[in-house]
């Protein structure tokens, strides 16, 4: 049994869309087996955050550059922040890489 990855969905505010994101990402990984652990956050928060996968939209790329980050974490960037479609297709093969 390995451990359940953290993975963090980060908005600007930490309330709307990363909420929406993790819900989605939530029905998404239950469809696959996949029990990892979720959180949603500000990005404010982001520089103090202990986690394995943060999952951002796009826009928010550039505004991550400008923290010092852990380098072990991996980044998941979404065009669309709700699409299951998406979600499964750029996170799951980053939760498979770590979980191996």
């Amino acid at each position: 049994m390995s451990k359940k990855l953290k993975i963090y969905f980060i908005c600007g505010a930490g309330l709307g869309s990363s909420l929406a994101s993790q819900m989605v990402a939530e029905d998404v990984l239950n469809s696959l087996n996949l029990d990892e652990s979720l959180e949603h956050e500000a990005i404010s928060s982001a520089p103090g955050l202990r986690t394995d996968i943060i999952v951002s939209a796009e826009n928010f790329k550039s505004q991550f550059e400008k923290y010092e980050l852990d380098p072990a974490i991996k980044f998941v960037f979404l065009h669309n922040i709700v699409d299951p479609k998406e979600i499964e297709d750029k996170l799951v093969p980053v939760i498979n890489a770590l979980s191996n």
